[in-house]
Formats: structure tokens, sequence, C-alpha cells
């Protein structure tokens, strides 16, 4: 049995990024760059009016004060139109500002008599409401560097300078195998013994709030013939595979063998941690194999501390799981020596460990936004002492 740290080490040593690819961009929201994306092309290509209003030589209305209004130009219009000396031009939020003309006056600030423009605005200056050429981006620059995450703004800019495919890291593919005689799915009648199924839908909700959909879920009987058949399947197809349940040592507990049997070389067993003690992690080639006890609040808190951190350096993400300092609420105590997650709640001050702690006890962590670690060497946190929080992302 190790510790936790060494079983975090032992992971992040053994999780290689997946191989870049490139996407539409349309497809690649919230995935990381894997290169550097420079613009072809000026953004905006010509000077360009941000508001609805004139256009005009700003020395030309100094000198004559009043100018002739000689036409419109509205945002898309191709044509070209040279502004003549002591003319004006109607124009619109976007379109191009014609030369001979270097400032915008908003409309609600100006009067026209009789064909011509009257300036009433004093504060305006020469270049106002125009965006000049370039001035969003210029041809040649960085747009974005890699290892940004594409953002919707990002994925907006780069379709704005005329961007369709990008190289990025994808995100894995994830197989959920679910063992256990005794479960049910949700909306069908409970007969003795068994117990709802929850687990996958845990885990879904949480990979879909990471972004990552290319999920199956299996479902694995108690026989040693059947989790090792679906876990060789689940290796097959996907990148990480996570299995519920069967990885104690009970008489029913099928996990270990099947892993060994389908050729996963075994990194770890055993965490010395409450909940999620019996944590199993392996890899075959470059597949991640976690075998997450079958406890609802074992799994997310395995899922949380030690998946989470191998799915974003798979797909070279920032990690989403903040961990801060902060005072306890109130004492808490334990005589095991093991390090505890215990499901928290922090109001932005203080951390509150929440009742029902036990690991089958899904409740509190639906009311949890935060686990709070207590090191396996310590057994008694006293109000107020700073503890280790680790605060939820979704």
């Amino acid at each position: 049995m190790i510790s936790v740290q060494e079983a975090k080490k032992i992971i992040a040593e053994n999780v290689i990024q997946l191989t870049p690819l490139s996407l539409p961009l349309q497809h690649a929201a919230a995935l990381t760059l894997a290169e550097d994306v420079y613009s072809s092309i000026d953004i905006p290509a010509f000077p360009q009016s941000s508001m609805d209003g004139y256009a005009f030589s700003f020395n030309d209305w100094q000198q004559h004060k009043k100018l002739k209004i000689t036409g419109e130009v509205a945002a898309g219009n191709n044509e070209t139109i040279t502004l003549a000396s002591g003319n004006a031009v109607r124009i619109f939020t976007g379109a191009a500002v014609p030369p001979g003309a270097d400032t915008v006056v908003m409309q609600e600030n100006i009067k026209a008599i009789n064909g011509e423009l009257v300036i009433e605005d004093k504060s305006i200056q020469v270049g106002n409401s125009v965006r000049p050429k370039g001035s969003e981006i210029k041809a040649g620059a960085l747009a974005l560097e890699k290892n940004s995450v594409l953002s919707p703004a990002a994925i907006g800019f780069l379709a704005g300078i005329g961007i369709t495919d990008v190289k990025i890291y994808p995100n894995p593919s994830v197989s959920i195998i679910l063992t256990g005689n005794e479960l049910q799915q949700p909306g069908k009648p409970l007969q003795y013994g068994q117990v709802y199924e929850s687990n996958s839908f845990a885990l879904k909700a949480v990979l879909q709030q990471m972004h990552i959909n290319d999920v199956e879920v299996f479902y694995a009987t108690d026989r040693p013939e059947i989790v090792t058949s679906t876990l060789e399947k689940a290796l097959q197809q996907s990148d990480v595979v996570l299995l519920t349940g069967g990885i104690s040592v009970g008489d029913y507990d099928f996990v270990l063998q099947a892993a060994n049997e389908c050729g996963v070389e075994k990194l770890f067993h055993k965490v010395r941690q409450r909940p999620g003690k019996p944590l199993y992690f392996g890899k075959k080639n470059n597949k991640l194999v976690f075998g997450l006890p079958g406890n609802p609040s074992s799994v997310l808190t395995c899922f949380y501390q030690y998946v989470i951190p191998a799915l974003e350096k798979l797909s070279n993400k920032k990690t989403v799981l903040q961990i801060i300092q902060a005072p306890l609420s109130k004492p808490f105590q334990k005589t095991v020596v093991l390090t505890h997650f215990l499901k928290g709640f922090y109001d932005g001050k203080t951390a509150t460990p929440l009742e029902a702690q036990e690991s089958y006890r899904l409740s509190s962590f639906a009311r949890a936004n935060c686990l709070i670690r207590v090191n396996e060497d310590v057994t008694e946190c006293r109000q107020g002492d700073l503890v280790e929080v680790h605060l939820l992302p979704f």
C-alpha cells in the first residue's frame, strides 16, 4: 500500500500526451492548441467605421465647418469610393471608411441641413470611431500560442481571421466498466438484494463537463471470463478504462485477475486513503486502466484526485481542481493512519466537513463543493486550523 503522493507521482510519470491531430475549428472548442497559429491577413483588412454616422476628412471639416453629403457606404459594400475634398459620406457600422476620410462622427451628434453636414460634437478628434487597418491583428502576427485552450472567444477570434482547421491535442476516449451482480438500472423495479446503479451517471456527467464525449459504458456480471472479455474490448477502443467495483479481495472481485489476463501492467494497488483505499492503476502500452472502488463516494473521490489529472495530461489541459488553504469551521478527529478526503462545503471563508462521510453515502457528496484533505499523520484538527481544500470544479 502506497501513499497518496506516491500514487499521484506514479500516475503522472506514466501518462503520455495523445498525438495531436487536425480538426475543423467548429469541433475544437475547449481543446488545447498543439501549434502556434498565425494570421494570414490584416483584421480589419481596411479602415472600418465603428459607428453609424458620417465619414469625413478632419482637416476639411476644420477648414469648412460644413461638408456636402454625397452618398452612403454600408457594411459589405465593395464599391471603391474616394471622398472628394469638402464632402462627407453617410456610413454604417462595419463599413469601409473611404479613401479621403479619416474620421467618423456619430449620427446623434450631427445635423443635416440642405444636404450639408453640420457637426455638433465639440470634442471630436481626428480618427474618432475609425478602426485602423490591422488594429485587431496584422498579417503574419501570432494569433494564439501553442497550448492555448480554445475558449468560445478563441474559436470566434480564429474564425474571424479565416482559420478553418486547427491542430489540437484531442480528448481521450473513455470506457466505463460497471461490475456487480447487484446492480439494477434506474427506472426498473428493485429485487431484494439489488441497488440502483449510479456510478456511470456520475462519471459520465463529470466527463461531459470536461468536454469528453467519446464515452462508452459496459456492464460486466461477476464472472471472471465476463470481466476479462469486457476489459479486453474496452482496451481495444479506448484510451482510458475506468472499472468500478470488483477491485478488493473478495470472492467476487475479479478486476485484478482480468487486468493480468489482458496484459495490463499493474503500477499500484491500494492507497493509504479513505475513501478509496483499494484504488488500482495500471497500463497496457499507453492505455490507462483505473480500478475504482464500487462505493459511490469512493468512485467520485478517486476520480477527482487521480483520474482528472491523468485526463488533463493526456489532452494537455490545465488543471481544473483548485487547491487552497482554509480554516476548519469545526474540529475533526480520526483514528486510522490514512489520508482522509472529507466531503465538505467551502463558504468562501471556512471549510466545513459534512455529515455522512461513509463511502456509500452520496447524499452528502451531492451537497459538497469541496474535498477537505487531512493527511495520514494527522489525527486531530481543531476549529480554525488551516487545512488543504480541493474545490470541486463542477
